[in-house]
C-alpha cells in the first residue's frame, strides 16, 4: 500500500526550492485557504485562481491548488460572495480545498520561474539580474578541535556554506579558548572552578537568514559544550543565487528579427510588443516574468541587448532608448510556465502522486 502523502509534505518540498522568505514585502505567499495537515488527494497547478479553476480541482478530485498569483493580496472584511475572490474562497472551503500561492518567492529563487525561461532560451552563465541584498548571515562558532569536523558537516547538512555554485564552504582557524565552569555545571572537559584552556577551531559559514534557526539547531545538536559560543553577523552582500530577474548569454548571437521570432515560440504567442533596438544582433538577454520593466537600468548596466518581461508602462518603451530593447509578451503569458516549475519540483519528490496542470486559461486580458 502506498504511503499517504500529506498536503504539508508537498508544500514543504515546494518551499525547500521556493522559500517563502524570498517573497517581496508587499506579497502574500503561502497558504491562502485551508488546513495542510491532512492527506492530499491530488494537486492542481495554475497561474491564477478563478472559480473555473476551483471547479476544475473539484472535478479532478484535487484538494490542493497551487497558484502563482495569490488569491488574497488584501485582508477581507467580509465573506459574502460579492466578488470572484470571495466566491473562490467559499467554494474552496465548501470542498475542503487548500489554496496555496508561490509568487515573488518563485520569481526570486535561484531555481525559480526566470531560470526555467532562461533555460528555454538556452542562456549560459546565468545570474540574477538584481541580486537580493540583506538576506545573508555569517555564523561564527567556536568548537573543540575534536568535534570541528562533525560540527562543520552538521552546518552544511542544514544548508549553510553555499556560495554561488559552491557548497560545503567554510573558513577555519585554530586557537585557544578559555573558560571556568561554575557551580552546577557539567563541563565537557575541565573541572568546576578551575580555569581551563582548550584548543579550539573557529568555523565561519555563510547562510541565508531564513535558515538561521535550522542551522543553529543543527550546530547545537552536535556541539559538545553546555554553553556553545557563536556569533551571527548580518551581511549586506549581494546574494549570488537569488534575486529579481535573470541575465545570461545565448550560445550564439542572433539577428534581432530571429530572436523576436524565437521569443514568440518560447512563450507560445502570436505577437509581442517591443521598443526600438540599438543593436542588430542579440547576445546577452535579461528576463523577468510578470511586471519587470523596472529592471531596465539594471539590464543596461549588465550590457544586456534585450529585456524580456510580461508588461511595461507606455513611457518605459521611450525611456530605454533601445538599450536594452524592451520586449513585452503579456503578464499571464510570461508566467504560465509557473505550473511547469511547480510540477517539476513536486513530481521529482513524489513521482507517483497525481499532479495536474490546469487547462483553464485564467488570463483576464483578451486579444481580438
Amino acid at each position: 500500500m502506498q504511503e499517504k502523502i500529506y498536503i504539508k509534505d508537498i508544500l514543504e518540498v515546494l518551499e525547500h526550492y521556493l522559500p517563502p522568505a524570498l517573497q517581496e514585502s508587499y506579497d502574500n505567499c503561502g497558504i491562502q485557504v485551508g488546513l495542510a495537515d491532512r492527506p492530499a488527494s491530488g494537486v492542481l497547478l495554475a497561474v491564477d485562481i478563478t472559480e473555473a479553476v476551483v471547479d476544475e480541482a473539484v472535478e479532478k478530485g484535487c484538494n490542493l491548488i497551487i497558484a502563482h498569483h495569490p488569491l488574497l493580496f488584501k485582508p477581507l472584511k467580509q465573506l459574502t460572495a460579492a466578488n470572484y475572490i470571495e466566491r473562490c474562497i467559499i467554494k474552496a472551503v465548501k470542498h475542503d480545498i487548500v489554496i496555496y500561492a508561490a509568487h515573488t518567492n518563485a520569481d526570486n529563487a535561484g531555481r525559480g520561474l526566470n531560470d526555467i525561461i532562461a533555460r528555454k532560451f538556452g542562456l549560459k552563465k546565468t545570474r540574477p539580474l538584481e541580486p537580493m541584498k540583506g538576506q545573508l548571515v555569517k555564523l561564527v562558532c567556536y568548537v573543540p578541535g575534536s568535534h570541528a569536523e562533525s560540527v562543520r558537516h552538521a552546518l552544511w547538512e542544514a544548508g549553510a556554506g553555499e556560495i554561488g555554485a559552491y557548497d560545503q564552504c567554510s573558513y577555519n582557524l585554530t586557537g585557544n579558548g578559555t573558560y571556568r565552569a561554575g557551580a552546577g555545571t557539567q563541563p565537557f572537559i575541565g573541572k568546576q572552578g578551575v580555569l581551563h584552556t582548550e584548543p579550539e577551531s573557529l568555523i565561519t559559514v555563510i547562510l541565508p537568514r531564513y535558515l538561521c534557526s535550522k542551522v543553529i539547531a543543527a550546530m547545537l545538536a552536535v556541539h559538545p559544550y553546555e554553553e556553545p559560543a557563536y556569533d551571527l553577523v548580518s551581511l549586506d552582500n549581494e546574494w549570488a543565487t537569488a534575486g529579481a530577474g535573470i541575465v545570461g548569454d545565448l550560445e550564439e548571437e542572433m539577428p534581432v528579427e530571429l530572436f523576436l521570432q524565437k521569443t514568440k515560440e518560447v512563450f507560445g504567442i502570436s505577437c509581442l510588443c517591443h521598443s526600438c533596438c540599438a543593436v542588430d544582433r542579440v547576445k546577452r538577454v535579461a528576463i523577468c516574468g510578470g511586471a519587470g520593466a523596472f529592471l531596465w537600468r539594471r539590464a543596461r548596466r549588465e550590457k544586456a541587448d534585450v529585456l524580456i518581461t510580461g508588461e511595461a508602462k507606455y513611457n518605459d518603451f521611450f525611456d530605454v532608448e533601445g538599450r536594452p530593447m524592451l520586449v513585452t509578451v503579456g503578464h499571464y503569458e510570461s508566467e504560465q510556465i509557473a505550473a511547469e516549475l511547480f510540477s517539476g519540483i513536486i513530481s521529482e519528490k513524489f513521482p507517483n502522486f497525481e499532479v495536474y496542470l490546469s487547462q483553464i486559461c485564467a488570463n483576464p486580458v483578451h486579444h481580438f
